[in-house]
């Protein structure tokens, strides 16, 4: 019989196809291979350090978001990550059963089962499970009020943005932040948002948020944004540490505006988009407008109200394919005015707006 055939610790004829790392390991019988056997590597405490704010946990030099609903989750998925069950096992299972000592301490108790070598085999242990609360890097900043970028949300001319541009900014604020964080950065988060009488200002952790957020609002609603820094301080690298302002200037005049263009003798216009260019339709005759390119969004013109302030009105008669009668909502006076294409002859009243420009129709 060969010498592999015998166990090199106490002689006794070893099992054939044994298991084990090494050689010799392979060539031990099974009472010797058991002696020193453990079925599951285990350390003898784990100490897990939390944030006391958002719940994070800190792995190594970052923190990680864990969704845990308390720390015995977080106990029991940082003692299991810090398990090693023998290679040589098969048809392993387990379970561990968490006892709440203090508020920072969980023991948890193991038992482990597995085959080996065809022995079936039972172990059971407590790792203790201490818990340690700091605040992330992310809570902190918070805290400190932080902030790297402030996006100021302000209109040309006399007028404040409306509640609708504001409140879109602050969506666009809150979307980009949340996908920012679904990519796994943490530093990404709104830190103020407060409302000024000439418009809305936003602090933002990071310069990436602020570029887009007043990217997408000019898109959205017009306009043109610049950015300027501001050094602040250095970093421990001694890197000097900029703080980035865009200032967004949106256009003086938005959808439902009418205004009277300048060195324009063919009627004022009722604003339909400012994207990109000013675009609308003229009240006189209902025929689309659209500003050249040089002029964009801003042409020379006086804002002459809006369509909120328009009134209903008394469809008197129609003179012609150029005019109708309608009486004045002030002075209830029959008066002749513009007939746009857009104007439905067939309707009792209209709505019109009286300006120092004139009484003009508009659409309903």
């Amino acid at each position: 019989m060969s010498e592999a055939a015998f166990c090199p610790r106490c002689g006794d004829p070893a099992p054939e196809g044994a298991t084990g790392h090494t050689r010799r390991e392979r060539a031990l019988c099974n009472d010797c291979y058991f002696e020193d056997f453990e079925l599951v590597d285990h350390p003898d405490r784990v100490e897990v350090t939390v944030c006391a704010h958002c719940g994070a946990i800190q792995r190594d030099d970052r923190w990680e978001d864990v969704g845990a609903r308390d720390y015995t989750d977080i106990a029991v998925e940082s003692v299991s990550e810090a398990l090693g069950v023998h290679v040589d096992a098969e048809d392993v299972s387990w379970g561990v059963d968490p006892e709440q000592v203090d508020p920072t301490t969980i023991r948890m108790h193991c038992q482990f089962s597995g085959v080996v070598r065809g022995e079936p085999l039972v172990e059971e242990f407590t790792v203790p499970v201490k818990i340690g609360k700091q605040t992330c890097q992310r809570c902190g900043r918070i805290a400190g009020d932080y902030y790297a970028s402030v996006v100021q949300v302000r209109a040309v001319g006399d007028r404040t943005p409306t509640s609708e541009e504001t409140e879109r900014a602050r969506e666009i604020a809150e979307v980009i932040t949340e996908e920012m964080e679904a990519t796994g950065d943490r530093n990404a988060f709104v830190t103020d948002v407060s409302e000024k009488p000439e418009g809305l200002d936003l602090k933002l952790s990071d310069t990436k948020i602020g570029k887009n957020v007043s990217r997408k609002l000019t898109e959205e609603f017009g306009g043109a944004y610049d950015s300027s820094e501001t050094l602040v301080t250095e970093d421990e690298d001694g890197n000097e540490v900029y703080r980035v302002t865009f200032a967004i200037r949106l256009p003086e005049f938005v959808p439902g505006d009418v205004i009277d263009l300048e060195d324009d003798d063919a009627g004022p216009v009722l604003v339909r988009s400012v994207q990109g260019n000013l675009k609308g339709v003229r009240v006189t005759t209902g025929e689309p407008y659209e500003a050249g390119y040089e002029v964009g969004d801003a042409p020379d013109a006086r804002k002459l109200g809006r369509v909120e302030d328009a009134a209903e009105t008394t469809l008197v008669a129609v003179e012609d394919e150029n005019a109708v009668q309608v009486l004045d909502p002030e002075t209830y006076e029959s008066v002749t005015v513009a007939r746009p294409s857009y104007l439905d002859t067939e309707r009792e009243t209209v709505p019109v707006l009286k300006s120092r420009a004139g009484l003009h129709v508009l659409p309903s």
